[in-house]
């Protein structure tokens, strides 16, 4: 294998490329088809393009594109809502209100970033600490002149609510978070005085309180904008016009109140105590909570409008494959556009009721969704969805093993979970064992969990047993279904193929290279100075990269939203000038001005919309094409692993980082992450790095926080999506979380990195830490020797302690050298099979039946 050499990435040349034109598209229709319809009275959208329109809130001028910190992207530029709407002919009225809000925005930035400088002191001088604590907040813009207004000449306005997160802090309920301040809802007010219609566009990052829109009649419209990327003014015109008919669908439940979620009272911070996180509230997780307990919401979980009407009819139900480890059951779904007007795409839902037996289990659960492609009125689509029977399963934990239980198992199809109705039915003549493991990651204390009354759950399977008995059922034995029994490892003695021959051949001082990222290159919590691709993560190490190796090292770059580089870096001399890592932060805003030598490299990269926001597309092959785009940008930029897709499930709309991730069910997530690892990973040596691994549900000292979980709740919620995404795609690495999982830190759990992640579910390329995970922990120790023996192969980004401890415990016997050995022959593995030699191929080439946990055909 000859190894490449590594140019210098990007191009001295600052003009438009080819490439971030049509990636630019990509994101613009990924946004559109992401943005979910929440009302729409009488059909008041879409509106004509040319009009006049008033255009309102900070959003308007100064829309936020996703998140702060590590998932944040500098792009070339991005397109507001503003731009958006004068691109697509309209005529809006309320320039001069945009523009004084925007130097108002302007002096409230510079003022946010002088008063973060002041606050280091306060945070040991540590940058990133004083960023975080301080998130800005949106100003909200003077009064408007109503007269003006009502003298304008348009009869519609548009108000655009706005909020920030960002990593390492959660939300808070509270005016200028999760619910409007009373300057913004005067604001509100005069304009719904000032127009006939106005239409609400959120552009946040997560959920916010929508009960002030019951105050305000002539709210006609409201969009979820999200955080829509680089693209998301144009893409906003498309909807707004009707040129695209939205077809986004929810991927959380939006509650009345804050206060119905049921972990409201004990998340995060609101429980006092950031030290210890009870789930308290089990299995019941987002929807499964609300439609289990029967608490009514705003917006349930699948719904989105359209401009057009759409009828679903069902049709057969079977199970297939019985013969095999994978036995799927399949539902035909018919959707006809039953509109005289619009085109338009359809969500088809699949959800399943198991039986309410020994083991207590949610009302309903999403089992398979397929979205249609664009339809004319009076066209069809008939889809086939298939989905893996072991996701009917329930974990039992007395006898540690996914079961499916005797019983009837209802299915229900629709385009959101509250229009589904029920189909057919599943048949199981007794209890099958699906997989049998062994426990894992036990409870150090006890922990009461939420349950439904038994009575009550059995009335309403009474109900739809008796609906189900005059639709058509499926009979299944259990005695057809195959048992599968987890082989554990223990540690190894041989290490096979060329990585372990590689491994054997290394000194202890090349051993202990591997297990850390490159000590050497200034690498820090966000970007790095100084490195082969600037404003990248961090790198591996090249310990081995010589003769008669060729260990190539690797770039990491962090994501999701796109890959964050610096957009510019200097060239002199033939060297790449060291820099701040602060360049590479919400486009250098931080950084102090430096004089520049010799010449500018240009690494513009593509920002597209966040995590939550491609999940409401629920198009699976959509997001395929956007892995594939980025993938080939990280092969332009000489990038090998993305730090993304993250996919934790949103227990709560407070946490911070939710606008990074997909959805708060793990089917959707784990289908969505396996999606964008096809894509990316379809282009050759490039790779994903699925995160954060696992129970990382909140903010608030993340470093430190312990998840208290039973383990079914873990292996059903938490776990699951990373399982589906791991088993349907094999992305190259993971990433650990910060936190504990009943008191044992994620980096240095056995427990999820080798017995559930390898032995399970046969995960086959390296883990990693997040960063500074070893050195910074603010509860108990994490180790880089724990590391190691937990089968986590990378310590991020690297520190000399790190070394020292795996040296000290060797010598002491404490780390066993095979554990060491385990762990850097499978970071050489994927270097193997990285983008940094010139026969790379494609690191799916080497698996077989991938994509195969959901079909649609």
């Amino acid at each position: 294998m000859k190894l490449r050499k590594r140019p210098l990435p990007g191009t001295a040349s600052d003009a438009v490329t080819e490439r971030e034109t049509k990636n630019r598209e990509l994101a613009r229709k990924a946004a559109a088809e992401g943005f979910v319809l929440l009302k729409n009275e009488d059909h008041f959208l879409p509106l004509p393009k040319a009009i006049k329109i008033g255009l309102y809130g900070a959003g308007a001028i100064r829309t936020i594109k996703g998140g702060t910190g590590s998932g944040d992207v500098n792009e070339r530029d991005c397109v507001n809502i503003y731009q958006g709407m004068v691109n697509a002919g309209y005529e809006v009225t309320s320039k001069e209100w945009l523009e004084d809000y925007d130097a108002r925005y302007i002096q409230a930035r510079e003022d946010w970033r002088d008063n973060i400088f002041k606050s280091m002191p306060e945070y040991d001088n540590n940058f990133f600490r004083a960023y975080s604590a301080a998130q800005f907040m949106m100003p909200c813009g003077n009064a408007i002149d109503t007269e003006a207004a009502r003298a304008d000449g348009a009869d519609t306005a548009i108000f655009v609510l706005s909020r920030i997160a960002g990593e390492n802090a959660d939300r808070h309920v509270s005016e200028g978070d999760y619910l409007i301040t009373a300057e913004e809802k005067a604001l509100l007010a005069q304009i719904c005085e000032s127009y006939q219609n106005v239409v609400l566009v959120i552009n946040t990052g997560g959920l916010v309180d929508l009960g002030f829109t019951e105050e305000f009649s002539n709210i006609r419209s409201i969009l979820q904008f999200m955080q829509a990327g680089q693209e998301g003014g144009n893409a906003f015109a498309d909807v707004i016009s009707g040129d695209i008919t939205p077809s986004g669908k929810m991927t959380d439940t939006w509650a009345l109140t804050y206060e119905d979620y049921p972990n409201a009272s004990f998340f995060s911070h609101n429980s006092g105590d950031v030290y210890k996180e009870e789930y308290k509230e089990g299995i019941y997780v987002g929807y499964r909570y609300f439609d289990t307990f029967d608490v009514p919401v705003r917006y349930c979980f699948g719904y989105g409008l359209s401009y057009t009407e759409f009828e679903m009819n069902a049709g057969d139900i079977s199970v297939n494959g019985l013969d095999t480890s994978n036995p799927m059951v399949s539902v035909h779904v018919n959707v006809k556009n039953t509109g005289d007007v619009y085109s338009g795409k359809e969500v088809a839902q699949i959800y399943v009721s198991c039986p309410q037996g020994r083991m207590p289990k949610e009302y309903r659960r999403l089992a398979g969704f397929g979205k249609t492609g664009l339809l004319a009125p009076g066209e069809s689509q008939s889809l086939e969805i298939s989905f893996a029977l072991y996701q009917l399963a329930s974990y039992d934990e007395d006898q540690a093993a996914w079961i499916l239980e005797k019983g009837t198992y209802g299915i229900w199809t629709g385009n959101s979970l509250d229009s589904a109705r029920l189909i057919g039915s599943l048949k199981l003549d007794a209890d099958a064992c699906m997989v049998q493991c062994e426990h894992i990651c036990e409870k150090k204390q006890e922990l009461e969990e939420l349950l439904p009354d038994a009575s009550k759950m059995q009335k309403k399977e009474a109900a739809w047993h008796e609906m189900a008995d005059k639709l058509p059922a499926a009979e299944l034995k259990a005695s057809d279904i195959q048992a599968e029994t987890i082989s554990y490892s223990g540690i190894p003695d041989e290490f096979p193929g060329k990585a372990g021959e590689i491994t054997e051949s290394l000194s202890l001082d090349q051993l202990v290279a591997f297990a850390t990222g490159d000590i050497n290159s200034g690498q820090s919590e966000l970007g790095s100075a100084g490195q082969t691709v600037p404003g990248a993560a961090a790198e591996t190490v090249s310990a081995a990269a010589m003769d008669p190796w060729n260990v190539a090292s690797l770039v990491l770059a962090d994501g999701p939203a796109g890959i964050r580089l610096k957009q510019t870096y200097q060239v002199f001399e033939g060297k790449i000038e060291a820099g701040d890592f602060l360049e590479a932060l919400e486009g250098g805003f931080f950084a102090a001005k430096r004089e520049k030598r010799g010449t500018t490299y240009h690494q513009y990269c593509t920002a597209i919309p966040v995590g939550t926001l491609l999940a409401q597309t629920w198009n699976l092959q959509l997001i395929k094409e956007i892995g594939e785009m980025i993938g080939h940008e990280m092969e332009l930029f000489e990038v090998t692993l993305w730090l993304a897709p993250g996919m934790n499930i949103h227990r709560n709309p407070l946490c911070g980082r939710n606008f990074e991730y997909y959805s708060e069910d793990p089917l959707l997530a784990g289908m969505m992450a396996s999606a964008m690892t096809l894509g990316v990973q379809k282009v050759p040596g490039c790779g994903t790095t699925i995160k954060h691994f696992a129970c990382n549900n909140q903010e608030d000292n993340r470093m430190g926080s312990d998840s208290v979980i039973s383990e079914r709740t873990l292996r059903e919620i938490y776990l699951k999506g990373f399982e589906i995404a791991v088993k349907n795609a094999q992305p190259m690495s993971i990433m650990t979380s910060y936190n504990l999982i009943n008191g044992i830190h994620a980096a240095n759990c056995y427990d999820i990195c080798t017995k559930a992640a390898r032995d399970e579910w046969g995960f086959s390329g390296a883990i990693m830490t997040d960063w500074t995970t070893t050195t910074d922990s603010t509860a108990g120790v994490c180790t880089a020797s724990g590391c190691m023996r937990a089968g986590n192969d990378m310590v991020m980004p690297g520190d000399p302690a790190d070394h020292e401890n795996i040296r000290k415990e060797l010598t002491e016997g404490t780390l066993d050298i095979r554990e060491l050995k385990r762990c850097v022959c499978n970071t050489i593995r994927v270097a193997l099979q990285s983008n940094q030699y010139e026969d790379a191929v494609s690191y799916l080439d080497q698996f077989e039946n991938l994509d195969t946990y959901m079909t649609v055909k």
